[in-house]
């Protein structure tokens, strides 16, 4: 059995989670693997991805950079994370596009609520910020979170929709410009002008 040191290393070099050919690399065997794993060492993320569990707490934020390189934080996420919403949510709202195995998106921890995308829209106010524990992950901008939530606004619970509007007019980091492009760009430029249109 390799040491429990490399074994450790390893995980934290893979970003907190690694999949089992990772371990297997170390000259590990998939019975070593299910071994740690059943004396509470490691920690299942998903069929085949583990984490160190051992006195840890393994950060959502490091599981779901490892696990969707691709996702895009987005909804009520980016609103917490914006200061939009006092809400903390319960899931992790990432917007994947419409093609993505949705086998990838079957995992026990953490709690994950996708939405599907167009390619042609996906990558639209992409940027990138740190959330909790220092992890720098992608998230839609502020334009881009305002747009959604007009598309989404029949699934939004009304007084957070009214929230986020609000908050977004008060934000000192607003790109009205932005908003205008991305709005027609997804076809909303009327509702939100109809709301917010002397922003505009």
């Amino acid at each position: 059995m390799v040491d429990i040191n490399i074994i450790k290393a390893m995980i934290r070099e893979n970003g907190g989670a690694a999949k089992t050919s990772d371990f297997i690399s170390l000259g590990m065997t998939c019975a070593d693997v299910s071994r740690l794993y059943k004396n509470g060492i490691l920690e299942k993320v998903k069929h085949g991805v583990y984490g160190y569990s051992q006195n840890e707490v393994l950060p959502d934020e490091k599981i779901i950079k490892k696990l969707f390189p691709d996702g895009i934080l987005c909804m009520d996420t980016a609103l917490f994370h914006y200061g939009y919403t006092d809400r903390t949510p319960l899931e992790w709202n990432i917007a994947f596009e419409r093609t993505v195995s949705r086998s990838r998106l079957k995992i026990d921890y953490p709690n994950i609520k996708p939405y599907f995308v167009e390619s042609r829209i996906k990558a639209l106010g992409v940027t990138e910020a740190e959330i909790n524990n220092g992890v720098a992950l992608r998230i839609y901008d502020r334009e881009r979170l305002i747009c959604d939530c007009f598309r989404y606004k029949n699934k939004m619970d009304c007084e957070m929709f009214n929230k986020a509007v609000q908050m977004y007019i008060a934000d000192e980091n607003k790109n009205l410009m932005n908003l205008a492009k991305y709005s027609k760009e997804l076809r909303v430029y009327k509702k939100i002008n109809d709301v917010i249109g002397v922003w505009l």
